[in-house]
């Protein structure tokens, strides 16, 4: 699929997926790029990984700023960059973030990059050929040939890595590792329970077993993602919950920790039920984190004695606690060098066409991740 470069605006007109309206198929389409702003680059699009936050985008649980361009959770090469970029390099190799980091909001200037508040998006917007503007997934948008960001969204990385298994730390597998090993902060030696083994939660468990836990607990309702969080990512035991009560569970989970519970709770999930469970299930003073991401008209309600008797903390992990810079070329090195299986979260490449089938399939629970391989 070949872009057209127009003859004087420096524009290029490249293929792409949008959601033009709630809950309808998606659709591939004509998107104008256009020339870079002064700190924008365009990056052509090699492999895209199909995440929960696109689906979330086409059902309009995000916002409804409709025609959404999806895709974020890529990587692929720079090709042109704005005359004042200084950060990549035409040529460069570079996983997509959305956590461009501006050092100037009060998150910045306290020390706490990882929670920027005004993260850098590019500066001007892709558009469909008419003209309609396009909103990009997270301020990426790559189910695409190409797109257009800041160049604090690229985070160069080893240029070996298949670009299929590099792009996925864009997103839902540095949630998952972030989970556990920045904001759970889990030791040599600790104890893990992770709620929900799907793609972020298998990524919170092989995080787990490579900070050095020595009990990583997966539990989820399906047994095939059990026997693969166990064989191929780190468990060291297993628990389907589809036939036990609250009750049940925990008294599973503080069975194989000494009767204790665990150090750290992982909630993968993010229902007020798994919640609850991840709060009784940890041990005295032991920390919760919530990664999965709960609708909006989701309550929870907890004795505060409890709250204020059990101790230890209760923490929401936004994209893992990550730093790209410092996250992505470590991840993606420790992968390289066979001590990271981040290639197996891969389960299909597919088409830049098949992104409708490949939501079907993850709401069925089908897949850990399917890969959007773009030949351009």
């Amino acid at each position: 699929m070949a872009e057209q470069a127009g003859k004087q605006t420096g524009e290029q007109t490249v293929k792409g997926i949008i959601s033009r309206a709630k809950n309808e198929p998606v659709e591939m389409v004509d998107v104008v790029i256009p020339e870079p702003g002064a700190n924008d680059v365009i990056v052509k699009i090699q492999a895209c990984g199909v995440c929960h936050t696109d689906l979330a985008y086409k059902e309009g649980a995000i916002t409804d700023d409709y025609p959404f361009l999806l895709g974020h959770e890529a990587a692929g090469v720079v090709e042109q960059v704005g005359e004042r970029v200084t950060h990549v390099a035409e040529g460069d190799y570079v996983v997509l973030n959305w956590r461009a980091v501006c050092g100037e909001c009060r998150a910045c200037k306290k020390g706490e990059l990882k929670y920027c508040f005004d993260t850098h998006n590019a500066s001007k917007k892709m558009t469909l050929t008419d003209g309609t503007e396009l909103e990009p997934a997270l301020g990426i948008g790559a189910f695409a040939e190409k797109t257009l960001v800041h160049e604090g969204q690229c985070t160069k990385v080893n240029e070996h890595a298949d670009p299929a298994v590099a792009g996925l730390l864009g997103c839902g597998v540095m949630a998952g590792l972030g989970a556990a090993v920045n904001t759970g902060e889990v030791k040599r030696g600790e104890s893990i329970a992770v709620i929900g083994v799907g793609g972020v939660g298998m990524s919170a468990v092989a995080g787990a077993k490579l900070a050095g836990a020595t009990t990583i607990i997966a539990i989820d309702v399906s047994d095939e993602k059990l026997e693969r969080a166990k064989k191929e990512f780190g468990a060291t035991h297993t628990i389907n919950s589809s036939d036990l009560s609250d009750d049940e569970l925990i008294d599973q989970v503080r069975e194989l920790t000494g009767g204790f519970g665990t150090d750290v709770v992982v909630d993968a999930v993010g229902l007020p039920k798994t919640y609850k469970q991840a709060f009784y299930m940890r041990d005295l003073a032991g920390r919760v984190v919530l990664v999965g991401v709960p609708t909006p008209e989701m309550t929870l309600e907890l004795p505060l004695l409890d709250v204020f008797g059990r101790g230890g903390s209760l923490k929401s992990s936004w994209y893992g606690d990550c730093l790209p810079e410092r996250d992505f070329p470590m991840y993606v090195d420790l992968f390289t060098e066979g001590q990271l299986p981040l290639d197996r979260f891969v389960d299909e490449r597919v088409g830049l066409g098949d992104v409708e089938a490949a939501f079907e399939k993850m709401k069925q629970g089908k897949v850990l991740r399917s890969v959007v391989e773009l030949k351009n």
